[in-house]
């Protein structure tokens, strides 16, 4: 067995195009596991063996059913006491850490083996002394039947959209300034992790960035505005090396790959976003993708409580998920209609209403009394529980209003009166809600927050020392801590400080029918303006692009000395006409247009990276403007949070001490 530390070349994807999920699928099962199938082991089950990081990769991608089709008849832990399987292969898919490497090679060394051969695969590149370590070991080496760099180290969360898993990064790269340490660390996993994205997609990008804001010779530049800088130059880094290691890595550039941080958008993260997909993670106590609800017991007992997954294996799901809440309410009852009407036995159980309207009950009866139909009621009343359910909330919260009036703040056309009166009228509002207000209004009004004034407002509001941190942290994090005399927002809207009102987005009312989705990231308008390149060179430079200007700036040294020897074309995107009709990329049909046939026409992929958590409307957007741009857009983020974890991350940005509390007594 030749022991070339390699990526699998035999996967170079030709033939039809693949989604990011797709891809990252398909390797762990066919280059990875099923490549363990060697001569004499074809008909043997094999160990997989994993450790706390890989094992979530895996369970992003994978279904258990798909592992054990490879052949798997165990998983197991590194960690954890494994019973000897001196018969069986085990296949290794771990990260490479010293750790990892020791107890693989205690597990296989000695005169009694756990395993009868050792496939290992790391999660991302090995340190050249671990290989030697390896190597040393000689009763080991004939033991390994493999030995490779799969260079696969994210999280698929979503076709589109995959995760570095680094929960904590808002409070180690924005927190404290003194201890970079932590910081540094932080964005070097985070490096690693999104150039394996590329490694896994044998794509080579444009590597743009934000730029530090205040880049003049008078200010200093803090460690805060060079997070994208600095992040840029490590996944640089790690990509040169790819150019060289990776069979089949492109050598010239294939894709855009834009990379920013959370201060850009601070509206997004706490906004109420009124799709079906974001109400159900805001409003629901859902785990990740678990919804738990309760059916009817059998022959009468009492209910059962039953796990569902809400993911692109559930057709209704894909279809409504972008849809605002009301729209996929009249769908699924259009779809519940629909199959009454087809269907004589629903009609009898339905009973003389006629089109009346259906409520969650009458589904449950339907289910009990037609059990041949349960397959197709079951998806179906799922989601009209869900949904239903999501609309009592809505209703006895009064969201309505508040999603109204954030909306109204966001493009200018109220103000602190209205929030004031909301407040004063409205006091049954949650405390969770009064404060996402009091944010939006911090991140448009950072002004209005300052001394006196804000702690009138934190009184009006009822709110707590505790949430006053959160507001505060928010402040910092736009860069807000001293008063500014013009703000400037994260794109360059100028604001008239004078003005009653500020309008941090414009209008684009042609494209929105709901009055409550008025409001986009701003990720929105940097991803068309990648598409038509015409993002400024001066906020987002491109490291692959040896202009003068670049290596004339404060940055040029933590960057890689040697920028790339070729010479880069501007290349021209095809400026694509939009579709006629409505297709918005969110209708059953554009689901079903999403197959590969039309992704052969697509254009060159566009990868955004959010450091510091990302939000549902934002990966929303990313599908959107695939079916607009023609072109696959990809998300990718330290995490992705609902509202409340973004809030409880906050305020995790600062230590208790560092705000004096005495002056926040509320």
């Amino acid at each position: 067995m030749s022991m070339s530390l390699s990526d699998d070349s035999s996967s170079s994807y030709g033939g039809e195009y693949k989604n990011l999920k797709q891809i990252s699928r398909e390797r762990l099962l066919h280059e990875m596991l099923r490549s363990a199938k060697t001569g004499d082991s074809k008909s043997t089950w094999k160990v997989l063996i994993m450790d706390k990081l890989t094992v979530k990769i895996m369970s992003h991608s994978c279904k258990m059913a798909d592992i054990t089709d490879e052949g798997v008849s165990l998983v197991e832990d590194i960690y954890k006491r494994r019973q000897p399987l001196p018969t069986m292969d085990a296949i290794y898919f771990i990260q490479p850490t010293r750790e990892n490497v020791i107890m693989f090679l205690s597990d296989m060394s000695g005169r009694k083996p756990l395993y009868r051969k050792a496939f290992v695969f790391f999660s991302s590149p090995i340190a050249r002394e671990l290989v030697m370590e390896i190597k040393k070991d000689t009763l080991v080496l004939p033991r390994i039947g493999a030995l490779r760099e799969m260079n696969l180290e994210y999280f698929a969360i979503d076709s589109q959209g995959f995760i570095t898993n680094n929960e904590r990064a808002l409070e180690e790269l924005f927190g404290d300034e003194e201890n970079n340490r932590k910081a540094v660390a932080c964005l070097n996993v985070m490096a690693t992790r999104i150039a394996s994205v590329f490694a896994s997609l044998r794509e080579f990008p444009f590597v743009r960035f934000r730029a530090a804001r205040s880049l003049d010779a008078n200010t200093m530049t803090t460690f805060h505005d060079l997070i994208p800088t600095k992040l840029a130059a490590g996944v640089w880094d790690c990509l040169m090396k790819y150019k060289k290691s990776v069979p089949n890595f492109p050598q010239t550039e294939t894709c855009e790959l834009l990379i920013i941080d959370r201060t850009i958008d601070q509206i997004a993260p706490v906004i109420h976003e009124w799709t079906y997909d974001a109400m159900c993670r805001d409003l629901l106590n859902m785990e990740g993708n678990k919804y738990v609800h309760e059916i009817p017991g059998r022959n009468g007992g009492p209910p059962e409580r039953k796990e569902v997954l809400l993911e692109d294996h559930d057709p209704i799901w894909l279809e409504l998920r972008h849809a605002h809440i009301a729209d996929a309410s009249e769908r699924l009852h259009e779809k519940m209609t629909n199959f009454i009407s087809k269907n004589k036995a629903a009609q009898i159980q339905h009973g003389s209403r006629g089109s009346g309207e259906m409520s969650t009950r009458d589904l449950q009866k339907m289910v009990q009394a037609l059990p041949q139909y349960s397959e197709q009621i079951d998806k179906l009343s799922l989601h009209v529980e869900i949904a239903g359910k999501v609309n009592s909330i809505i209703r006895e919260t009064g969201l309505r209003e508040l999603g109204q009036l954030e909306q109204d703040l966001v493009f200018g056309d109220a103000g602190m009166k209205d929030v004031i009166k909301f407040l004063t009228t409205k006091e049954d509002t949650s405390r969770e809600n009064k404060l996402r207000l009091l944010m939006i209004l911090a991140a448009i009004y950072p002004e209005k927050f300052e001394g006196e004034k804000g702690l009138n407002l934190m009184k009006v509001a009822k709110l707590t020392n505790d949430d006053a941190i959160a507001i505060n942290n928010l402040r910092v994090l736009g860069g807000e801590p001293d008063a500014k005399k013009t703000s400037t927002s994260g794109f360059g809207l100028k604001f008239d400080m004078h003005k009653k009102k500020r309008a941090v987005r414009k209008n684009r009312a042609e494209e929105e029918t709901w009055q409550l989705s008025r409001f986009y990231p701003i990720i929105e308008e940097l991803i068309e303006k990648v598409s038509k390149n015409e993002l400024s060179k001066e906020d987002y430079p491109c490291l692959n692009d040896p202009s003068p200007s670049f290596h004339g700036t404060p940055y040029a040294g933590s960057v890689t000395q040697n920028p790339p020897a070729h010479s880069i074309r501007s290349r021209r995107t095809p400026t694509w006409a939009r579709p006629r009709g409505s297709d918005d990329g969110y209708s059953s049909d554009s689901v079903l247009k999403h197959s590969s046939s039309d992704f052969k026409k697509m254009g060159q992929r566009i990868f955004i990276f959010i450091v510091g958590g990302a939000t549902r409307s934002e990966l929303r957007i990313c599908h959107k403007l695939t079916g607009k741009l023609k072109r696959e857009v990809i998300l990718g983020s330290s995490s992705i949070d609902d509202p409340a974890q973004f809030i409880t991350k906050l305020k995790m940005l600062t230590t208790a001490q560092e705000l004096s509390l005495d002056d926040l007594q509320i």
